[in-house]
């Protein structure tokens, strides 16, 4: 067993009491972890037509507090809804389930739309006075319903929606078509990966001579749910100034922390761009008096930290750092990390293909824990009093145990 510790800075005592990547993002190479014969049940997981009655329940029971509003549609219709609840003036924005089979954060983001929509509670009422939560809950909805990574969308959809990229010589690099992935068939219904959709340049429009791309280049705003997020998150920056910040959450195989023989039970991250002041990132300079990796940095020690206070043997101890130095502009938190935001990853272990709903209170806690950590530091400051060279002291993941 490891033993590891608190992260420290100035006040970290008093907030303890109070993309998936292309190489992580699949699942365990020792094939020990789960049977791939099995099929694992999600039905202990909300689903779409469940989600919205329970949003609907929240914001009618909180007396305001909660504005639930419909701000797209999906591929195939369904409604994208956004929860929002507070009045200050620091915006926290977090969206789940941009893959459709990684369900944990829409569990979280319900549990806590319903306790800061009818607590009257002092730490309730703080949250609200002085931060802006908004909440895009199972913002894939389609991938959703068909529990699966891509979303329910042809070339032929893009092509009909941008007539323009008739010309392109190949569809978008991250198009499922004609192939099995994580165990679901995309032959005769393709799908996209939206989380490599997004684009640092929030007015872009699709050009056929970028494509078909690579994850090293930015996306293109095709797919309507990634078009969503990004009029979200612009509408924010007009009405704040700058949305201070974003938290995706997701799912990953199932790994290991680096020296043990302890599964992770959750990843972080603050990494997903070179930092545009450095040689590396040379190619993101126009972003680089945005960029803010020390915060984002800050904002993953809060959640490690608040994970880390349950204590020592506690399975929310194994947390660990995703894999690091990243160039993935066209995920959404690449793309808002160069427009300002404090950055967090959040990668829950295991998808509904190798866990399925097993460990789902388990899991669901992580999320939670780790989301009150950031969002508790952001509302007293102590965020900030963090020691951001910290964030690499946070344990490894690793792909074996070891023995």
């Amino acid at each position: 067993m490891k033993k590891n510790k608190v992260i420290t800075g100035l006040s970290v005592l008093a907030l303890c009491t109070a993309l998936a990547s292309p190489t992580l993002a699949t699942n365990s190479p020792n094939g020990k972890l789960y049977n791939e014969n099995q099929v694992y049940s999600v039905n202990g997981y909300t689903d779409y037509a469940e989600m919205v009655k329970r949003l609907q329940q929240i914001e009618a029971n909180s007396q305001g507090k909660v504005a639930l509003e419909v701000v797209g549609q999906s591929n195939q219709g369904r409604d994208i809804y956004q929860a929002r609840v507070g009045t200050g003036d620091k915006v926290v924005l977090i969206e789940s389930e941009i893959h459709g089979n990684e369900n944990t954060g829409t569990e979280a983001l319900l549990s806590m739309l319903q306790f800061l929509g009818s607590s009257n509670s002092p730490e309730a009422q703080k949250i609200r006075e002085e931060i802006t939560l908004v909440t895009l809950p199972k913002m894939n909805p389609d991938a959703s319903e068909l529990d699966r990574r891509g979303n329910d969308m042809s070339w032929e959809n893009v092509v009909e929606a941008f007539p323009q990229l008739a010309e392109a010589v190949k569809p978008a690099w991250n198009y499922y078509n004609n192939r099995i992935l994580q165990d679901r068939d995309y032959n005769g219904r393709p799908g996209f990966d939206v989380n490599r959709d997004f684009n640092p340049d929030l007015n872009y429009v699709p050009k056929a001579e970028d494509f078909p791309g690579t994850s090293s280049k930015a996306g293109w705003y095709i797919t309507p749910e990634s078009q969503t997020v990004r009029d979200v998150y612009k509408k924010l920056q007009t009405e704040f100034g700058k949305v201070d910040v974003f938290i995706d959450l997701h799912h990953q195989g199932q790994y290991y922390v680096e020296g043990t023989d302890d599964l992770v039970t959750m990843s972080l991250s603050a990494d997903f761009v070179p930092d545009p002041n450095t040689a590396a990132g040379a190619k993101y300079a126009e972003y680089k008096d945005n960029y803010n990796f020390e915060y984002s940095k800050q904002l993953n020690l809060a959640a490690y930290n608040a994970l880390q206070s349950l204590g020592e043997n506690s399975p929310f101890n194994n947390i660990t750092l995703y894999q690091q130095n990243l160039d993935l502009p066209g995920t959404a938190l690449g793309s808002f990390a160069l427009n300002g935001s404090g950055t967090v990853l959040f990668e829950v272990r295991g998808q509904s293909h190798s866990l399925g709903q097993k460990k789902k209170g388990q899991l669901v806690k992580a999320v939670e824990t780790g989301l009150y950590g950031i969002i508790n530091g952001v509302v007293d400051g102590s965020v900030e009093m963090l020691d951001a060279g910290e964030y690499d002291n946070i344990p490894q993941t690793a792909y074996s145990p070891s023995l």
